[in-house]
């Protein structure tokens, strides 16, 4: 998976990246099975590698890029990115060295999500959400139910001249004489159009 995501970076082609991308979902969705949690690896393959990574698969095909003026933003946002890269390993080796110090405690869990007795993991986790957390994850369905429809609304436009679309006022009021032209071609010789 690791030797996946490297290459989903590295890779100079981005049709290429996508499909390093995806073999990365797959691996850890493989992972996932491997612990245990088949409700997570299925989640992960049918929402990231069915959904996202087709989508982003689908966009970079059908898009025109420009390699050379995607390797030259790249050449010029290098240093911000070398900069956000130094500063998220700081924080990482500030984290782990705060929690090995002893100075952050993660909690213990009380139990109260523990899985059912005799029960397979999806079974769990519905019961799960649907009881101790139902509010919470009814609320979080309805933000992104919100946030789906305020993002057709933004970005719906009506188009300017509608294909497929008749005017029926305009073809009623066409005079017959104007609509047609009857010719009498020559033998032989065609129909100019």
């Amino acid at each position: 998976m690791i030797a996946s995501g490297a290459l989903t970076i590295f890779a100079r082609n981005p049709v290429h990246s996508v499909l390093w991308l995806i073999l990365a979902f797959f691996n850890a969705a493989g992972l996932m099975v491997i612990v245990g949690a088949e409700f997570l690896a299925m989640l992960l393959v049918v929402v990231y590698v069915g959904a996202v990574a087709v989508l982003f698969l689908f966009v970079v095909m059908m898009l025109n890029i420009d390699f050379a003026e995607m390797r030259a933003g790249f050449m010029k946002n290098a240093p911000l990115g070398v900069a956000i890269a130094v500063i998220l390993l700081a924080e990482l080796v500030l984290g782990v060295g705060a929690y090995r110090a002893g100075a952050l405690d993660l909690g213990t869990p009380d139990g109260s999500a523990a899985p059912l007795v005799g029960e397979s993991n999806i079974e769990s986790l519905g019961a799960l959400l649907y009881g101790n957390y139902l509010f919470l994850f009814e609320s979080a369905g309805i933000i992104l139910l919100v946030a789906m429809i305020g993002a057709i609304v933004l970005t719906h436009r009506a188009p300017t001249n509608p294909r497929g679309h008749q005017n029926i006022a305009k073809q009623n009021a066409r005079n017959p004489k104007e609509a047609t032209n009857n010719v009498s071609p020559e033998v032989g010789k065609g129909v100019e159009l």
